[in-house]
Order: C-alpha cells, then sequence, then structure tokens
C-alpha cells in the first residue's frame, strides 16, 4: 500500500480494542485495529489528537458503537489500493448495515465471478474496518471465515448489526 507522505494518525478507544485513525488534509487514509494484519507501518507519521477530520472520524465509529450510526459519511482515499483492490472497497460501501454477503456473491456483483480468491485477498487488505464493512463479507455457507482484525472482532461486529 502506498499513502502520501503528510498523513496524520490519532489512536482511539473503541469497545473492540484500539483503532489507529489516519487521514490526510482533506480525506481519510486508513482506519486499523491496533496490531490488524496488512496494517501498514504507521511509526513515521506524525500525531495529532486534534485533527478536525480525526475528530469527526471518532464521532461517527463512537455513534456505530452506540447503534446510532447505520452508514458513515466519511470522505475516503483509497488510492493506498490496486484498482481492482478500490472495486472491491467501494463495492463493500453498498453491502447494508444489518446484513451480508458471500465472498462468492461480492465477486459476482463486481463482474468477476471466478475471481473469489483474489477479491478475498482485496477484502483482507481493506484499510478502513468498519466504515467499509468488510466484516459483512462471510463464507458461502456462512462461516466467519477471514477478518484481519480477528475472527472475534468480526462476531462482535455483525453481532452488533443484528446480523448474527
Amino acid at each position: 500500500m502506498k499513502f502520501a507522505v503528510s498523513i496524520v494518525q490519532t489512536l482511539h478507544d473503541s469497545p473492540l480494542g484500539p483503532i489507529i485513525l489516519a487521514a490526510s488534509k482533506k480525506q481519510v487514509v486508513g482506519i486499523w485495529f491496533a496490531g490488524q494484519r496488512h496494517q501498514p507501518d504507521t511509526s513515521h507519521w506524525a500525531r495529532d489528537e486534534h485533527d478536525p477530520l480525526l475528530q469527526r472520524v471518532k464521532t461517527e465509529i463512537d455513534e456505530y458503537f452506540a447503534g446510532q450510526r447505520h452508514s458513515f459519511d466519511l470522505p475516503l482515499d483509497m488510492e493506498c489500493g490496486t484498482a481492482f483492490q478500490q472495486t472491491v472497497w467501494r463495492a463493500m460501501l453498498a453491502i447494508p448495515y444489518g446484513s451480508s454477503t458471500s465472498y462468492g456473491a461480492l465477486s459476482t456483483a463486481i463482474g468477476k465471478p471466478r475471481a473469489v480468491r483474489a477479491l478475498g485477498g482485496a477484502v483482507g487488505r481493506n484499510p478502513f474496518s468498519i466504515v467499509v464493512p468488510c466484516h459483512r463479507v462471510i463464507g458461502s455457507q456462512g462461516s466467519l471465515t477471514g477478518y484481519a482484525g480477528g475472527l472475534d472482532r468480526k462476531t462482535a461486529l455483525l453481532q452488533l448489526e443484528g446480523v448474527l
């Protein structure tokens, strides 16, 4: 993943553990559970606890966990991903709150029905935990397979949304 040079970050406590929030001047570039797989090295990014965009991200995430928000209204910069990853991430934005879809169905939805394995890789590298709802993508038999933030968090998010 490639990121702009001038990124600020902050750490936000959530009911499921610390979340790293990162933004450029105008867009959110990442939301990761601390320690999750495929998380970039953020050690060289400046910390800014008062950045207005990061404050907005915190508010929307808190509203989500409080059950008051079912969709997000944040400017996302998906340029860190490949064209295929960006297509997958945008497709996940269409999965409604309180529902789920399978990797196969999502693959078909983007017009690549045979690219399930590649799609799974793109889902796993989603840099916008919770906001781009990769936790809503499940196995074809309803199994909770793969989640970069851990299956315990995926389960908790789906329970919060009433899917499980």
